[in-house]
């Protein structure tokens, strides 16, 4: 029998999570291996944040020549350009490998082992001895963490859990692929749907409707809330609605799915209002796309001996329970001794930014590195149809739940000038600041290079800034960052371009 590895941190998985900790344990001179039963770089990087972002592009560039070309003086009709589906496609796909090789330099660079499997830990760290990892050939699904063949046996004094999560699928329509699709099959389909329906408004929902209604599907999104987007700003999620239905996304908001019957052509799909279930109806289409959230993966990772604890309530309800649920300054250590987790598989938000900060607290804390850690008061949150959605801290309608004293800012792009120089007017900069001291408890943007925007929002929220920070820090001008400047104005009754 080949000699056992022994290492100080094994790490599960090669997300965003999983491999910034990998990188940065190294740098403080562990001896580290990385487990990863797929492609380096987790779901993020190959089926999620940078491929999504890649077929954005691809349709924003689309629909400004397309619809808007005529008004910056460049005639182009639909009828003469030509969509190379297997492109667009292909384009995404060629960058996840990319930055699959990126992320194997870097592993190299800091002399982090690299082995491809599917991770069991059959062991914590106690007295007899450290934690053990079996490692077997994975087969199945990419979410799936089924496995076969002998096992290599590897040993650490820690393990540190990054194996994300899966999309949720529905109880009485499971995903097969085809006609009933999660967003691992939305990326990559072979040709384009004619018609699709969208189960669910949040940033992965709203993302593919922009997306496929640009190329020309008719979509169709279905919201049991009675909004999109339902965890923004009630006012961001009105002008998004407005604006992405102006683009031809029809929407079912307060209704539900009852039923998905599959036939030769794709499915017949059965709503029902929430208000009142007797009241439905039928729509026709040729794919489903469910996009009704993620929930965590660690299915046949730990030997049932174990017991690991699963948060049975709260928003974690289902995921790995770690310290971070009781503690302000967590060490993320799991029920197993020596075996710790991050990122989305313990919990909401599921961002990959978070998954990285957490990493790089968890592996410093266990270094006995001081770290700030993780503000989960202050965590962005981006969705990037066009325009994008950027929004942090608190929206109106929490702080005044909160019984909080606020003041609202409010800047439409309307008569922005950089918006309107690029034709980017649909859209607004939303602050919420307290009384009577102004310090900023929530920032929400809707319009162009949102994503950018919010940035600056999160350092002032960061640093405790309040709205005279903002108004007294001189913006370039023309910017969308004025935009910000000018809601900060608004805060105090002193919008100049309003």
């Amino acid at each position: 029998m080949a000699d056992i590895k022994h290492y100080d941190l094994i790490v599960i998985g090669s997300g965003p999570g999983g491999y910034v900790g990998a990188i940065r344990a190294a740098q403080m001179g562990m001896k580290v291996c990385c487990i990863e039963r797929d492609k380096l770089g987790g779901v993020c990087l190959n089926w999620g944040c940078i491929p999504t972002k890649a077929l954005l592009h691809n349709a924003e560039l689309y629909m400004e020549a397309i619809r808007h070309g005529e008004t910056w003086g460049i005639e182009i009709k639909p009828e003469h350009v030509k969509v190379n589906w297997e492109k667009v496609i292909g384009r995404s796909r060629g960058i996840t490998g990319q930055l699959n090789a990126g992320i194997a330099f870097l592993f190299k660079k800091n002399k982090i082992d690299h082995v491809v499997g599917h991770a069991k830990i059959t062991a914590g760290k106690t007295a007899a001895g450290p934690c053990k990892v079996e490692v077997r050939k994975a087969n199945g699904t990419y979410y799936k963490g089924a496995s076969e063949g002998d096992a290599q046996i590897i040993t650490a004094d820690r393990v540190m859990l990054a194996t994300g999560a899966a999309p949720k699928q529905l109880p009485f329509a499971p995903c097969d692929g085809k006609t009933i699709i999660s967003s691992y099959e939305a990326m990559n389909l072979p040709t384009r749907p004619a018609s699709m329906l969208i189960i669910g408004s949040g940033a992965i929902g709203m993302e593919f409707a922009y997306f496929y209604n640009a190329f020309g599907t008719k979509v169709t999104v279905v919201e049991m809330q009675d909004r999109i987007l339902p965890i923004e700003d009630d006012d961001i999620s009105a002008a998004a609605m407005k604006t992405f239905a102006a683009q031809g996304i029809t929407f079912r908001i307060g209704s539900s799915v009852k039923a998905i019957d599959k036939n030769a052509t794709g499915a017949k799909v059965t709503l029902y209002e929430m208000k009142d279930e007797k009241k439905t109806d039928t729509l026709e289409v040729e794919v489903v796309l469910v996009a009704v959230g993620v929930g965590a993966r660690y299915d046949s990772l730990f030997d049932p001996s174990l017991g690991v604890r699963i948060c049975d309530s709260g928003p974690a309800k289902g995921h790995i329970w770690t310290d971070y649920q009781d503690k302000p300054e967590p060490s993320y250590q799991t029920s197993v001794p020596g075996v710790y987790a991050i990122g989305d598989v313990i919990g909401p938000p599921w961002l990959a930014h978070v998954a990285s900060e957490e990493a790089v607290a968890c592996v410093e804390r266990m270094k006995g590195h001081h770290t700030l850690g993780v503000d989960y008061s202050s965590i962005p949150g981006c969705t990037y149809c066009n325009p994008q959605v950027a929004s942090i801290g608190m929206t109106e309608r929490e702080a005044k739940a909160k019984g909080l004293k606020y003041k609202v800012g409010k800047y439409p792009l309307k008569a922005h000038g950089k918006a309107i120089a690029v034709g980017a007017t649909d859209g607004l900069v939303k602050i919420i600041t307290s009384e009577p001291y102004g310090e900023i408890l929530g920032a929400h943007i809707f319009g162009e290079d949102a994503s950018e925007l919010i940035g600056e929002m999160g350092l002032a929220k960061r640093l405790e800034a309040t709205a005279e920070d903002i108004i007294s820090t001189v913006h370039a001008h023309p910017t969308m960052h004025e935009a910000i400047h000018e809601a900060a104005l608004a805060t105090e009754g002193r919008v100049i371009h309003g």
